[in-house]
């Protein structure tokens, strides 16, 4: 016989909540930056136990929450290849000179006062071309990353120029899954909900670009020219720079264009990185193995080692040597851990229904259109920084929201909008996040660092919020248009 199971209360929903937040502001306080590389793994465990006995105390056994933490695990499980592709791909295109290639044409051209701006810029492109924001920080991204820190600019806002850049082109492009997932939870279609978000996202996007402008003009470049100059030597005595290289991230983006899956997209990437290694870099290639006088044995043993491990091109200049690291599919270890127990978090407060009553609990304040679009936008926050997934903080709300939207009158396109003005951009601001925890570690920029920087991801739900109080382009039923009650 089963038994009755009770409906969570807002204090059952919210100790685990508080538990994580103790923890994690604890972790941060001893630990710094390094709790990402274990402690905050260990917070989220925890915190997913006392969810799990909260959910014994209500009547739900563990065959359903095993089952909810697999199901919320094999969400995150192509998120978590792609990182091991990414992880093989940077290790190759480094061996392979086309990341050295990148920064060193790109110091070249840019200027230290408007390179802020050109890379939010690039990246906006790319992704807005490519329709993913991963596929473009780790591939221009990294490169962008690499100039900026020889211009002697603070990686943090580098960082944030770029995933800035990145973010705008995901939520923007009709090839970007969020994109697409959005008006599908919403109830309205792609070009709709596209044409819609320009009325939020222009804007955010303009005032990012000038934030970035005025910053870059603020910047003390006095130091860059010489820094750059050494960089510049370094790269040309450890590789062979051709322009053939950028057939690679050229075809790598193409195929991201023509709809090819982003995992096989990437994996191709980061072969034709090695073959490329073995093709133009002999150079490289014997100084990663050690190995002289056997090019088919080196080849082999430094193009595995790019894509399994840590490689560095050794200079006397420690900075340079930084910038000239890459650390292969090892390197993404850690934050597959982290995502997984995200994951285990997320799965068990799912079970038992103490995420859904959290976010039941917001919609009962929501009275106006701008306080049930600020609503909107605190539960997707809410659900990234629980559920650690921004799919689950676009699904979730949209279906959670969907009839109170159709009841205050309100298009489907001004709930889809919100959802991805506040669900898809936000989750690369938290650290134990599948998007914060993956940016970080492909652009090596602890979260923390980066985020306050990330300007177009802070404004986008403020500027959703703003504009639903101001009751500017909210779209509503006609009397004849109102959708009847299913």
């Amino acid at each position: 016989m089963t038994l009755a199971k009770k409906k969570p209360t807002l204090l059952h929903a919210l100790l685990p909540i508080g538990f994580l937040i103790i923890l994690l502001t604890i972790n941060v306080k001893v630990l710094g930056s390094d709790a990402i590389t274990g402690a905050n793994q260990i917070a989220l465990l925890l915190a997913a136990a006392v969810a799990g006995i909260i959910s014994f105390t209500l009547g739900y056994s563990w065959k359903e929450i095993e089952s909810s933490i697999v199901k919320s695990i094999s969400s995150a499980m192509a998120a978590m290849l792609i990182l091991l592709a990414i992880g093989s791909l940077s290790g190759t295109w480094l061996l392979s000179g086309i990341v050295p290639a990148m920064i060193y044409y790109g110091l070249k051209i840019l200027n230290p006062t408007i390179f802020l701006l050109a890379a939010c810029v690039v990246c906006a492109v790319v992704s807005l071309a490519t329709g993913s924001s991963w596929s473009t920080v780790a591939t221009v991204g990294i490169a962008l990353l690499g100039i900026g820190k020889a211009l002697e600019i603070h990686e943090g806002i580098i960082a944030g120029a770029i995933i800035s850049g990145a973010y705008f082109g995901d939520k923007m492009s009709p090839l970007s899954d969020t994109t697409n997932l959005a008006p599908a939870m919403a109830g309205t279609d792609l070009f709709t909900h596209i044409k819609y978000m320009v009325y939020t996202t222009v804007p955010t996007l303009a005032i990012t670009l000038i934030i970035f402008l005025v910053w870059g003009f603020t910047l003390d470049t006095s130091r860059a020219a010489t820094d750059s100059s050494a960089v510049l030597t370094a790269i040309e005595n450890s590789f062979n720079l051709n322009p053939l290289l950028f057939v690679v991230p050229v075809l790598v983006i193409f195929m991201i264009v023509k709809k090819v899956p982003a995992l096989p997209a990437l994996l191709v990437g980061a072969l034709l990185g090695g073959l490329f290694a073995v093709i133009f870099q002999p150079q490289a290639i014997e100084k990663i193995s050690g190995i002289q006088g056997d090019y088919i044995r080196a080849s082999f043993l430094a193009v595995m080692k790019a894509m399994t491990t840590t490689i560095n091109m050794q200079t006397d200049n420690e900075m340079i040597t930084a910038l000239l690291t890459a650390k292969g599919m090892s390197g993404m270890l850690n934050t597959i851990w982290l995502i997984l127990c995200a994951m285990i978090f997320g799965g068990v407060m799912e079970s038992s229904g103490l995420l859904h009553r959290i976010a039941e609990e917001i919609i009962r304040y929501a009275h106006s259109t701008g306080s049930l679009v600020a609503s909107t936008a605190a539960t997707c926050v809410f659900f990234n920084f629980t559920a650690s997934d921004q799919y689950m903080a676009i699904a979730v709300p949209g279906r959670m929201y969907a009839g109170t939207y159709r009841e205050r009158g309100l298009k489907p396109e001004v709930l889809s909008r919100t959802l991805e003005d506040s669900g898809t951009v936000t989750s690369v601001l938290i650290p134990w996040n599948t998007c914060g925890a993956t940016q970080a570690n492909v652009l090596g920029v602890a979260t923390m660092i980066y985020a306050p920087y990330t300007f177009f991801c802070i404004i986008s739900p403020f500027m959703t919020i703003l504009q639903a109080y101001l009751n500017y382009k909210i779209r509503r039923f006609d009397d004849e248009q109102q959708p009847q009650q299913p």
